[in-house]
């Protein structure tokens, strides 16, 4: 039997506002255990939340970018659940009113658009944290980050492949970095994601039980957690065994997911509206002022680097994916660059060094300036394409202008005709094996040939000139 998956996610931003969203407490990472906290976020009697605008502004923002429609008299509703993290015994949520529904974004995974629909965007608040003892007896409870401000955004279940769940959080992370309306920190917990996945025998339309595996904090996490629920999944219907609604966690140490409690359904939190909080009522005219001044989201800005740089799509969307690296790139090409080199350059060199060293592009010591003038110098020929890795590198190590190091090191490409000439009748002259060979119809030893040329001259020949005078060479005396 074959099965197909079926894979939804439910991705919780935390909102980069200063305060909380019902309260004035602050939002600030990592402080003191419950000192970012007012009466409002203990729940204790006789307190009232009051809604934080930025926050609404925010979730506005994120559904025109989505292609939501916007409810002008959304509302906030009570989801019951017990947790000692959760001290009111209920979150303040959004339930059959959210503020957006209705949306859509479109992924790419193995050079194929799919669009993804968006069932609903609603305002939340994060419940507290449990700090578990290590010796077991005891947890404890920090509520620094309850009542801070989420949106959580519910696609529909139109995933069909682990891939496509990982190429959908990033698009939702790029885009609501891009609005500046959350640092996606996901270290942090500041993007993270449920991911509910269900297999149905192909060619069904009714969908199996799902499973719902819970706080994701990472692209990679996401597809290896759903890479091991499918199989665990078909395993179990191929056993003969139910597949049992239920909430599960990842240990990513492991691999595996495994069960945490058995999965409620919407009626179990007995959602009704709050009645501390009036229906949130917006106008139309503030709506389009905001969709007026939204930025250039990622899918316009892959599409006019195409059209204006003439890059492969391919390259664009990589560039596109974080906004501080399509900035670094066009500033690269303000500065006179090859647009083509320079999107190389940003991202495999560039892309290799933020990799390896966990630093943003802005981090790393290279200045846009700095690496534009190096992309001049492999343009004007001044320098190869081999020498440049190697300045680039001595560039990262000292923070030196690239010219400075071309010049203190003797790299400056060797251009003279006549000087390349004398290199490549000096090779040819201590190797007549492989010219003899060359000649009897071996063409591949032309590339040795090659490599001892670039070796003599210390990489610093010019490489088209060597492969035209000694191809010239060769063939005139054959």
């Amino acid at each position: 039997m074959q099965f197909e998956p079926v894979i939804g996610l439910e991705i919780h931003a935390q909102l980069a506002t200063e305060s909380k969203i019902f309260s004035t407490a602050s939002t600030e990472f990592g402080q003191t255990p419950n000192s970012n906290t007012t009466p409002v976020c203990f729940g204790l009697p006789g307190v009232l939340p009051v809604l934080n605008k930025k926050v609404v502004e925010f979730a506005v923002k994120m559904g025109l970018a989505t292609h939501c429609s916007i409810r002008l008299d959304s509302q906030f509703a009570r989801k019951h659940y017990f947790y000692p993290d959760l001290p009111k015994g209920y979150q303040i949520s959004q339930y059959d009113r959210p503020i957006c529904e209705n949306g859509w974004v479109d992924i790419e995974v193995n050079g194929e658009t799919k669009r993804i629909g968006i069932t609903r965007i609603h305002m939340e608040e994060d419940a507290g944290k449990l700090v578990h003892d290590e010796s077991g007896e005891c947890s404890y409870v920090d509520l620094n980050r309850a009542g801070m401000p989420l949106l959580e955004i519910v696609s529909e279940p139109d995933m069909r492949t682990p891939e496509e769940a990982k190429a959908y959080m990033e698009k939702i992370h790029s885009i609501v970095t891009y609005l500046e309306i959350s640092d996606g920190d996901m270290e942090k917990g500041n993007l993270r994601c449920d991911a509910n996945v269900s297999l149905r025998p192909k060619g069904q339309t009714e969908f199996g039980t799902r499973t719902e595996t819970k706080n994701l904090n990472s692209f990679r996490f996401v597809q290896q957690a759903i890479v091991y629920e499918i199989t665990r999944q078909e395993d179990e219907i191929l056993d003969g065994n139910d597949i049992v609604q239920e909430t599960r966690l990842w240990d990513s140490d492991r691999k595996v997911t495994y069960s945490m409690r058995s999965k409620e359904d919407a009626h179990d939190y007995r959602y009704f509206p709050d009645p501390d909080l009036p229906v949130v009522n917006i106008e139309q005219a503030w709506v389009d002022e905001l969709r007026a001044n939204l930025p250039e989201l990622p899918d316009a800005k892959k599409q006019r680097f195409i059209e204006q740089y003439g890059l492969r799509g391919e390259d664009a969307g990589i560039l596109v994916t974080d906004r501080t690296v399509a900035d670094y790139f066009e500033e690269v090409v303000s500065h006179q660059a090859d647009a083509r080199q320079a999107g190389n350059w940003v991202i495999m060199e560039l892309g290799r060094v933020t990799n390896e060293t966990k630093k943003s592009i802005r981090e790393i010591g290279i200045s846009p300036l700095d690496l534009a003038e190096l992309i001049g110098l492999i343009s004007s020929n001044a320098i190869s394409g081999k020498i440049a890795k190697t300045v680039f590198e001595e560039m990262l190590a000292s923070g030196k202008k690239p010219m400075v190091i071309v010049e203190e090191k003797g790299l400056k490409q060797i251009t003279d005709e006549s000087a390349i000439e004398s290199i490549v009748d000096e090779v040819l002259a201590k190797n007549p094996t492989q010219v003899e060979q060359y000649r009897a119809g071996k063409t591949k030893v032309m590339g040795f040939l090659v490599g001892q040329i670039m070796k003599a001259s210390k990489g610093k020949a010019n490489p088209k000139l060597v492969n035209q005078l000694l191809k010239q060479k060769l063939d005139q005396s054959s």
